[in-house]
C-alpha cells in the first residue's frame, strides 16, 4: 500500500496473504503504512479521522460502525488551499467538524465521561477532509482493507480554532457545501452520529479498548456532515459552517 501511494499506482485488492482478516491485524498494517509515509514524506502524525460516522457514508461502505485512520502533517493544509488534481485518485470532499484537544485524556484505565472530555477540547474547527482509495472499487474491498489503507485518508484543510464553542449549537448548525459558487450539498452536525461530540466519544472509546488515549494539541475530525461530492479540476470548493467560517479549497 506505500508503494502504491508513492508510485501513484491503484491496487484492485491485497494479495490474500497480505491481507487483514480481523480489525486487530487491520489496525496493525495500519500503524505499519503510517510509519512508512512518516518515513517517505517527514513530518509527524497531528490526530485522527473518523469515518463511517454518517449513515449515508456507511450505506455506500457497507459498515455498521465508525472507524479510524491518522492525519499526517504532510497532508494537512491551511485554508485557503490549492491542491493537485492529479495527487489523487479520487478527490472525495467531505465538509467536517474537527475538534483540537487542550490536554491529555486519562489512560485506558477506567472510562472516560462525556463531560471530562468535552472539557478536554480546546476548540472547533471547520474542516474538509479528501478521501483517497488505492483500490480500484474502495466500495467492495471491505472494512478491513479500508482501515489498513488508513482509513483511505488523502489531506485535510482546516480553517479557524473557535475556543469560545461551547455555546454553539453542533447538532443542529447547518453545513452548505459550494463548489463554483453553487452550493451542492447540505447537512449539519446530527448527520455523524447525532452530534460532533458523539463521535469524539466513539474515538475515545475506541482508542481506550486498544490501549491509547487522545493527546494534547491533536485534532480530530469527526466525518462527513453532507452527502459526499466528488471533486474535479477547476473546482472552486467552499465549506460554510455558519459562526464557524468557512473553508476553501481549489482543485488545480
Amino acid at each position: 500500500m506505500a508503494e502504491a501511494r508513492f508510485r501513484h499506482r491503484r491496487l484492485s485488492e491485497l494479495p490474500l496473504d497480505a491481507r487483514p482478516r480481523t480489525e486487530d491485524e487491520a489496525y496493525a498494517c495500519q500503524d505499519a503504512l503510517v510509519a512508512r509515509l512518516k518515513e517517505h514524506y517527514g513530518g509527524e502524525t497531528v490526530g485522527y479521522k473518523i469515518a463511517c460516522t454518517n449513515p449515508i457514508a456507511q450505506e455506500l461502505l457497507h459498515m455498521k460502525e465508525p472507524f479510524r485512520g491518522r492525519m499526517l502533517s504532510s497532508f494537512y493544509f491551511e485554508s485557503p488551499a490549492s491542491l493537485e488534481t492529479d495527487h489523487f485518485f479520487m478527490r472525495v470532499i467531505e465538509a467536517e467538524f474537527a475538534f483540537r484537544m487542550a490536554r491529555d485524556l486519562a489512560p485506558a484505565s477506567r472510562p472516560v465521561p462525556a463531560e471530562e472530555i468535552a472539557d478536554a477540547v480546546e476548540g472547533i474547527l471547520a474542516g474538509i477532509e479528501i478521501v483517497d482509495s488505492r483500490f480500484d472499487d474502495w466500495t467492495t474491498v471491505g472494512a478491513e482493507s479500508l482501515i489498513a489503507d488508513n482509513a483511505c485518508h488523502a489531506a485535510w484543510i482546516r480553517g479557524q480554532l473557535e475556543r469560545d464553542w461551547r455555546g454553539i449549537d453542533l447538532g443542529g448548525q447547518e453545513v452548505r457545501l459550494a463548489v463554483n459558487g453553487e452550493v451542492v450539498q447540505t447537512g449539519s452536525g446530527a448527520a455523524v452520529l447525532g452530534h460532533p461530540l458523539n463521535a469524539l466519544e466513539w474515538l475515545v472509546r475506541h482508542l481506550h479498548s486498544r490501549g491509547a488515549t487522545l493527546k494534547a494539541g491533536e485534532y480530530i475530525t469527526t466525518g462527513v456532515t453532507t452527502n459526499i461530492y466528488m471533486g474535479q479540476r477547476g473546482d472552486r470548493i467552499r465549506a460554510e459552517f455558519g459562526r464557524l467560517g468557512a473553508v476553501d479549497l481549489d482543485l488545480a
